[in-house]
């Protein structure tokens, strides 16, 4: 974007890689600075190398709304912001909208940056990364400040952080990791979700080219990597993108658009070209610049409707008398049409909320282009059948047949992500019902669920070790729990379900269609049981049993064919913490019943053999 046609694209809202001529660049012996600012009577640069003084570095306006200065003696690393003069007359000192780095938190000022310095080695990774539908994909998503931490609790660095992450992944059996938001935010408790840097890496643990190392780590162990991404508002920081030049440039002008209410926040205008720009390229530079394999859109539903979390009065229908954004609409098909044309194997998820159709369709056949959707459905009705006592489960019955309806309609991930074990609403564990051992048996139940059932599958650190209390930001996971007998016979179970699901494709290469899964009991809702079959691409099938109940079935019926039948996994086996000692996994079955034993709170897989 060195010339006029690249000023022409971002001013269409087709130039995908506006951050390679906007902001901060240093190019032979001098650093360029360049900033979009049509509402603005004065811009200069402010810094390290002109002590922060707005006299000295005045910017000239070269195009429609861009402003330009070229700085002799500046410095990678020189601190720098932008002094405004807005429409208002009044001077704002705002961070660099395309800024690579910026200063740690509390400090807001954009950093110089040069980002050719790293050399990736992942080379092999990249040309052949795939995670269609008929892949596993098993995601361990994870708040990075506050997975593990130094006993002070500082933060470890990019590198240390990839290098103890890719060794417990591996050993966990998880495909990917999915990181709540990097990109720079000023606030922790935000987690990340209101950004003021939508071209920076968060300082927090390192820079660019150490996140660049950190992603580089993770691909040569096998590990793909997906990044939160926040388009769907910004936070009202003041240095931040809010009324940047003194009028309502990246945020809607409509009132009734302009706010996130509940969230504290402004919404983007999604229909202002130049926005369209800043956006697309904020993705699309994390995938080229940093390798990132996978990018997961926060909040669609809040982009998609008008109306969302708005009172009556407070929003108008589109020009054809409907609550849908259209602009919004636009905007994702663009998103996904250019991730999709650009960049080979990378795979884009919406966490969107409601029955707006299509999220997984392809563009061209008229959705919205996301590779998969979280299935908030699943997560919703699936935790509160869980939560349950049994002997009223059979009055919840359906929340787990109901799925089975709608699951085939698009494309999922079954997600138990960090919203679910937070804010009162208990961590996984402590929703199980029962007594101690009672909640281990059901979180085990409960994860052989999740594996078998269509989807692909995340979960949120620390509900793999069992851990009781909900998440807390601010501090590293319970790790001191795995000085404990049952945290270790869970993690241990969750490792070998995790691995079990990675070399069975009968779990995974059919989640898109009914031909890989059959139901055998869907109706035993007196005794808490499901018992369904997955099938893979070789018509070579695995049975599903589970028992949600406490009560021990003895002598349990389920109709299949004859022959030789092998336990595979059972998670009241002994060595999970069950009571189950398999002194033998083979089972004989006789005219087309296997008759069975089945513990409370437990669950089975089986195979035919012969």
């Amino acid at each position: 974007m060195k010339d006029n046609l690249g000023l022409y694209y971002f001013h269409q809202g087709t130039n995908y890689y506006a951050y390679k001529y906007l902001g901060s660049h240093m190019e032979n012996g001098q650093t360029v600075f360049r900033v979009w600012a049509p509402n603005a009577m004065k811009v200069s640069v402010i810094g390290d190398f002109n002590n922060w003084d707005r006299t000295k570095n005045p910017m000239n306006k070269i195009s429609v709304g861009v402003w330009e200065v070229a700085i002799d003696n500046v410095k990678e690393f020189d601190n720098y912001q932008f002094a405004v003069k807005g429409s208002n007359r009044r001077w704002h000192n705002k961070s660099d909208p395309y800024a690579y780095h910026f200063e740690c938190r509390p400090n807001v000022a954009s950093k110089v940056y040069n980002l050719g310095k790293y050399e990736f080695t992942d080379k092999k990774w990249m040309e052949n990364r795939y995670f269609g539908v008929n892949k596993p994909m098993n995601i361990y998503e994870l708040n990075l400040g506050s997975w593990k931490t130094y006993p002070d609790g500082n933060f470890f660095s990019y590198q240390k952080y990839a290098l103890e992450l890719v060794d417990y992944v591996k050993k966990m059996g998880y495909t990917h990791i999915e990181l709540m938001p990097i990109n720079e935010f000023p606030f922790d408790k935000s987690w990340g979700y209101q950004v003021t840097g939508f071209f920076g890496i968060t300082s927090r643990y390192g820079t660019p080219d150490d996140f660049r190392e950190f992603v580089d780590i993770c691909h040569n162990n096998g590990i793909g990597v997906i990044i939160d991404w926040v388009p769907g508002h910004f936070c009202k920081d003041s240095h931040g993108l809010i009324e940047f030049d003194g009028g309502f440039l990246y945020e809607n002008p409509d009132p009734t658009r302009r706010e996130q209410k509940g969230w504290g926040t402004r919404c983007f205008d999604y229909g202002r070209n130049e926005v369209q720009s800043f956006l697309v390229s904020s993705a699309l530079y994390l995938l080229e610049e940093y390798h990132v394999d996978g990018l997961r859109v926060d909040a669609v539903a809040s982009m998609l409707y008008l109306d969302y979390c708005r009172e009556p009065n407070e929003w108008h229908p589109n020009i054809e008398g409907t609550n849908v954004n259209l602009e919004a609409v636009s905007f994702l098909k663009k998103f996904n049409s250019a991730v999709h044309e650009l960049y080979k194997g990378v795979i884009t998820i919406a966490e969107e909320s409601t029955t707006y159709p299509n999220i997984t369709a392809k563009v061209s056949d008229g959705g919205l282009g996301f590779d998969y959707k979280w299935n908030m459905g699943w997560m919703n009705d699936t935790l509160a059948y869980i939560k349950t006592d049994p002997i009223y489960k059979r009055y919840e019955h359906n929340k787990i047949t109901f799925q089975l309806t709608y699951i085939f309609s698009e494309k999922f991930v079954l997600a138990l992500s960090h919203d679910e074990v937070v804010h009162g609403k208990l961590s996984l564990i402590n929703r199980m019902p029962g007594d101690y051992n009672q909640k281990f048996a059901g979180m085990r139940l409960y994860m052989m669920y999740m594996i078998s059932h269509p989807g692909k599958k995340l979960i949120f650190m620390g509900g793999e070790i069992g851990q009781f209390i909900e998440w807390r930001d601010d501090r590293e996971i319970d790790w001191l729990l795995l000085e404990y007998e049952n945290h270790q016979q869970l993690q241990k179970f969750n490792a070998d379900l995790n691995h079990f699901y990675l070399e069975h494709s009968e779990f995974y290469e059919r989640d898109d269609n009914w031909s890989g899964f059959e139901w055998l009991n869907a109706d035993d809702k007196d005794r808490n049981i499901f018992t369904y079959k997955r099938r893979n691409n070789l018509e070579e099938e695995i049975i599903v049993l589970l028992n949600f109940s406490n009560a021990c079935w003895e002598n349990y019926y389920v109709y299949v064919e004859d022959g030789e039948y092998e336990i595979l996994l059972h998670s009241d086996d002994i060595q999970y913490g069950g009571s189950t000692k398999l002194e033998s996994s083979k089972i004989q079955v006789i005219n087309g019943t296997m008759i069975i034993n089945v513990p409370p709170i437990s669950g089975i897989y089986l195979r035919k053999v012969k």
